[in-house]
């Protein structure tokens, strides 16, 4: 609830640079349109290869879209910052990176359609070693080394070596359920959460439940409940499923707030937190109480 308290603050200014009117754009002060990926020249990496990829500009955008690129640079003419990336287009910088990092230049790309920047067999299967002084594999990492970037929080003890360790939130008496908020089916993140047929193959948000959990707390499948935490609360249906532990609720994501009977998403629940080692979101360590409507 706090992130809902924050946007509505009266002292605050908010440009929203997006594709659609998504429920921030609808609380900022200004909308600058974006640009989609067909209608710009960019540079691509993927996951789970080692391929750079060109991905030209297909199609000419709406009138007043404007790309990350360009946003950016006119805001830095604005205030005076100076860079030479400023004053280069997206194609001329994609040229400039490819030439400083070893990997030619565009014309070659475009020519080829992607770089194979896979490492030598034995670099890549690390016969000749690893990237520590003694050409080791660490399974006792010095975590402690990390702490002065202030990655995770500074008071969580990890175990030496590799073990199960406490999540963020445990369960307890007053909240004794685990919230998983795993991605749907037929939504990536909030991407497709507005597409008709998704929509109609999801249906609407639900939380799932274990059927003996779910006889405790006296609802039946369909039934309206509440989910709640220190952080805030929402209203959503249920679902009783067998195919979830006991104490564990699934709501998967991610539905817009306007999905929700009472216009709060899942994300009401979950937190900021600083996750130990090294960072990242803590989206899945979130405990939760249920109350039957």
């Amino acid at each position: 609830n706090r992130v809902h308290a924050g946007f509505a603050r009266k002292d605050l200014f908010v440009c929203v640079h997006e594709q659609f009117m998504t429920e921030t754009a609808e609380v900022a002060d200004i909308v600058l349109p974006a640009t989609m990926f067909l209608e710009h020249d960019d540079l691509y990496q993927g996951g789970g290869h080692q391929h750079v990829l060109l991905g030209p500009k297909i199609v000419e955008p709406l009138e007043g879209c404007r790309n990350n690129h360009e946003v950016v640079c006119a805001l830095a003419r604005r205030v005076g910052a100076e860079h030479p990336g400023f004053a280069m287009s997206e194609r001329e910088l994609i040229d400039r990176t490819l030439r400083d990092s070893g990997w030619g230049d565009l014309e070659n790309l475009a020519r080829e359609r992607w770089i194979d920047c896979q490492p030598p067999f034995r670099e890549a299967h690390y016969l000749d070693g690893f990237a520590h002084a003694d050409g080791k594999y660490h399974f006792s990492p010095d975590w402690s080394a990390l702490k002065p970037h202030g990655f995770g929080p500074a008071d969580v003890v990890l175990p030496s070596l590799p073990d199960y360790w406490p999540s963020i939130e445990e369960a307890n008496a007053e909240m004794p359920y685990r919230l998983v908020t795993a991605p749907s089916r037929h939504y990536l993140n909030s991407t497709f959460n507005e597409t008709p047929t998704s929509i109609r193959r999801e249906q609407r948000p639900s939380a799932m439940i274990h059927p003996e959990d779910a006889h405790e707390l006296g609802v039946t499948d369909g039934a309206m409940i509440r989910l709640g935490n220190p952080r805030g609360e929402l209203k959503i249906s249920t679902q009783v499923f067998d195919g979830v532990q006991r104490g564990v609720v699934i709501v998967e994501s991610i539905w817009p707030n306007s999905a929700f009977e009472d216009g709060k998403g899942i994300n009401v629940l979950t937190g900021a937190d600083r996750v130990a080692p090294v960072g990242g979101a803590a989206f899945h360590d979130n405990r939760i109480w249920i109350r039957p409507v």
